[in-house]
């Protein structure tokens, strides 16, 4: 089979979830097979040797707008490959792809919440969100496949899209890169942490301004936490500009708090199983996920999670995590509190933790979208 795979934001500076996702689908299929001939379709960007081409895996780089190369210069290129299908990665596809088409539909968030209206919205995420919301219903009777990464979104899914029957949407869980792993290379850690200026004791938080990862409620729970326990401990944040931290501690009139917090911006993913390491605590508190790949990576780390009781997180989690109304600026609170002053159930939960990622493995997501693709090329 001639196979196409959509990866377009893979070779960007600065990389999230679903790049990931796609990276390691790539990555894994590299080693599993040897014989169907692959084309991955990237932006071109800075190329810091995160994939390379193999003798079956041919990189095709576009240097355009990404609903251009989506919608124009991917199908045109699969038109002259000839090839048997094209998996889109990212919750989108093109239109006419010229060949059979799988996408893989993390969520349907861009649905659920009108961009327009989202005050936090960077511009990025309000025009992605916007050209999704422009293309998708328009995708419905073009795709052959639908894949998405837990169970509780495809229900949400077919839930809310009864043009996609549950029959025609496979679940295939994320995994975890194995670089997540608990560290004992003291020298490494203190590199990271000289690096990233880190305080001495912290709980750690991966914020940015989409709602859906509940920031606000975390900084108020996190100051009301140390108001009342005047602990050490400090909230490091990967990915908030101070201006939005600012913001928020204003709304809630707790500047006088902000000692409680430390920046780091942007964190690179080989830097980030450390500051799991160095963290007492990792905190999840989204109020809605597809998946929630972090919550494997800290438990990898041997790192105690809490996170949202709601959406994919009990699925992701089970019983190896503190779940919580994170809703609740209160419960967050309260939960913080008490994680920091037991040792027994640190150790539980750390335990548990270990054990439960066991079930979820990039190996295990690639061979199963393999199948997919060879029962779709079989149709």
């Amino acid at each position: 089979m001639r196979i196409g795979i959509e990866a377009q934001r893979i070779f960007r500076a600065e990389k999230h979830g679903m790049d990931f996702v796609v990276l390691e689908l790539i990555k894994n299929l590299q080693k599993l097979d040897l014989e169907n001939q692959y084309f991955i379709f990237v932006q071109d960007g800075p190329d810091d040797q995160v994939l390379e081409e193999t003798e079956n895996f041919r990189i095709i780089r576009f240097r355009a707008f990404f609903p251009i190369i989506e919608q124009i210069l991917i199908p045109l290129k699969a038109r002259k490959l000839k090839l048997d299908l094209i998996h889109f990665t990212s919750n989108t596809a093109a239109l006419f792809p010229g060949t059979k088409l799988m996408v893989t539909l993390h969520d349907i968030i861009f649905m659920e919440v009108n961009p327009l209206r989202e005050k936090e919205y960077s511009s990025y995420q309000t025009f992605g969100n916007l050209y999704r919301r422009m293309i998708f219903r328009r995708l419905l009777k073009r795709v052959d496949r639908w894949i998405t990464v837990s169970h509780s979104e495809k229900s949400i899914i077919t839930r809310a899209i009864k043009r996609i029957a549950p029959e025609d949407i496979v679940v295939i869980h994320n995994g975890y890169s194995k670089h997540f792993k608990i560290i004992e290379d003291q020298a490494h850690l203190d590199q990271v942490r000289t690096h990233y200026n880190l305080p001495d004791r912290f709980a750690l938080f991966l914020g940015n301004t989409d709602p859906k990862k509940n920031s606000k409620a975390l900084i108020e729970a996190f100051a009301r936490f140390a108001n009342e326990e005047q602990s050490k401990l400090k909230l490091v944040i990967a990915d908030l500009e101070e201006s939005v931290l600012d913001n928020y501690l204003n709304q809630a009139e707790i500047s006088h708090l902000k000692d409680s917090f430390h920046l780091t911006n942007y964190v690179k993913n080989k830097d980030l199983a450390a500051i799991m390491n160095l963290a007492e605590m990792f905190l999840y508190p989204s109020l809605r996920e597809s998946f929630g790949i972090p919550i494997l990576e800290a438990m990898a780390c041997g790192t105690p999670v809490i996170t949202g009781d709601s959406s994919s997180m009990p699925e992701v989690a089970a019983d190896a995590a503190m779940l919580v109304n994170a809703h609740s600026v209160e419960d967050l609170s309260d939960a913080i509190s008490k994680l920091l002053g037991d040792s027994g159930l640190k150790q539980s939960l750390q335990n548990a933790g270990l054990i439960r990622i066991e079930s979820f493995s990039w190996e295990q997501s690639a061979r199963k979208t393999l199948d997919e693709y060879l029962n779709l090329g079989a149709v």
